[in-house]
């Protein structure tokens, strides 16, 4: 059926909240953007002169698609090269979708993205589509065809399986970025002692390379470890700058809405690292380093201004 100009217009302006919702749910803005892409088509196969909400509506079948997908998602990442990690954002991103409240600023940080993969696709749904944007359990009901008392139990359980995994503590952005600074000063000194002093005890590091980039396949877990992790990863080398045809650049930025740093090499992205900072220390490094996971990354970087690189990598 041949859509209007207010029909095209109607989808158009909900967009962006459909890919927001998309990627929180699928960890992946390129599927996200095949969600969204599905979910029009679906629009313009439809009688939407008999639609009465037609944000209800688009919500419900993008987040139908979103639950298929994932039920497939999980069969797929079983046979995964290494760890899975989702793909990062650079600030401004519109995917990340509303960050007015520490909780929706929060339901898409790199921490929370990674520990919403234990959920079942259901508790995944409820938790983004109330947490995030603030879906009353009424209409997460009808969207996800449930009872208004199991959405509410569902999400109760969910967003305990999410504190429970979490290092929780809260710290302003002037004050990571502190942490960061002091991080890298500890990184590029040649000692481990200082880079211990910065990690909480439990500290962990991960990385997915998809089977295309070496990449670690199980995390360095304890500060120790990490940190002389850390310490040989910032020490210069022929071999280093070989594999990846060069010397890159290191860029602290804002990722998921929290402190990364970001690689980039000819003004492709080829790494990024978002760090989960605690009151009590850096608690995980989650790097990124699968090309297929930067593709998003890259176009935004090529698209927008930076400052100066705060050292090269190698």
């Amino acid at each position: 059926m041949a859509l209007t100009v207010d029909d095209v217009d109607r989808f158009e302006a909900s967009r962006h909240r459909l890919e927001a919702i998309a990627y929180r749910l699928l960890g992946s803005a390129s599927e996200a953007e095949d969600a969204v892409q599905e979910t029009y088509l679906r629009w313009q196969a439809a009688d939407t002169g008999r639609i009465e909400v037609p944000e209800a509506w688009l919500t419900k079948v993008l987040t139908n698609l979103c639950l298929n997908q994932l039920a497939s998602a999980r069969a797929r990442r079983e046979t995964y090269v290494g760890a899975w990690l989702p793909e990062p954002l650079l600030a401004g991103d519109p995917m990340l979708g509303p960050a007015d409240t520490a909780e929706q600023r929060e339901s898409v940080s790199y921490a929370v993205l990674t520990l919403l993969e234990r959920l079942t696709p259901n508790e995944r749904a409820v938790y983004v589509l109330r947490e995030a944007f603030d879906y009353p359990h009424r209409e997460i009901a009808a969207i996800l065809d449930l009872t208004e008392t199991a959405s509410q139990q569902i999400f109760h359980r969910a967003k305990k399986h999410v504190a429970t995994g979490r290092a929780r503590a809260e710290i302003d952005e002037a004050a990571a970025r502190r942490i960061v600074d002091e991080f890298l000063a500890a990184a590029t000194s040649g000692h481990t002692e200082p880079l211990v002093r910065l990690l909480t005890e439990n500290a962990i590091a991960i990385g997915d390379g998809g089977g295309k980039v070496p990449a670690r396949a199980r995390a360095f877990e304890g500060a120790r470890a990490v940190a002389t992790f850390m310490r040989g990863l910032f020490k210069p080398g022929k071999a280093k700058r070989n594999l990846v045809g060069g010397s890159p650049d290191l860029h602290v930025c804002l990722v998921n809405g929290a402190p990364a740093l970001v690689v980039v090499l000819d003004g492709r992205v080829i790494g990024i690292t978002c760090l989960e900072i605690t009151g009590q220390g850096i608690a995980a490094f989650r790097s990124q380093v699968n090309p297929d996971k930067l593709v998003r990354a890259t176009r935004r970087w090529a698209a927008g201004e930076h400052g100066d690189p705060v050292l090269k990598v190698f």
